[in-house]
């Protein structure tokens, strides 16, 4: 049961790094900046876009989807104890021949009080990952976040069946 289904109000929990709970953060990712601070975020036409990065040296190797994946998976939703990739918010990952990374992803819902730092934690994520240079995550709800989106892994951490 939700949150709104049972009626009952909960903070959304504000962590440093240091402070973070066992297996909410395994990835030891930062849990990002909110919007409008000095993160490299953008409202563009009503999305919200996180840069990072600098282009590759030439002859670098490049990573590849698998690393993106491994990356995205440190990633996750601070309101649930879930990876951004498992709960499939995660819809587009374009690795370019430079190095450059294009990463569309949602939220479970469009009010989420996370939605400005969501694109900076996943470009966070895939900056960090050796072969990967200019990075650009957009925010987007075209098509909307359901939950038949979940990996099987997501559905038996959330006992969801």
């Amino acid at each position: 049961m939700s949150d709104i289904e049972d009626g009952k109000s909960r903070p959304f929990p504000t962590f440093l790094d240091e402070d973070m709970p066992a297996g909410l953060n395994p990835g030891g990712m930062g849990m990002g900046m909110g919007f409008g601070m000095n993160t490299g975020m953008d409202a563009s036409e009503g999305d919200f876009r996180a840069r990072r990065g600098a282009k590759l040296p030439e002859g670098q190797a490049v990573g590849t989807q698998e690393d993106a994946i491994v990356a995205l998976k440190t990633v996750y939703d601070p309101e649930i104890p879930v990876d951004i990739w498992e709960l499939g918010l995660i819809y587009t990952v374009d690795i370019n021949e430079d190095g450059s990374v294009f990463a569309e992803m949602t939220l479970t819902a469009p009010g989420c009080p996370v939605a400005g730092e969501m694109p900076g934690m996943a470009a966070d994520a895939l900056v960090a990952v050796p072969g990967f240079g200019e990075i650009d995550v957009v925010l987007v709800f075209d098509p909307p976040w359901t939950p038949e989106r979940m990996s099987d892994e997501a559905r038996v951490a959330l006992d969801w069946f």
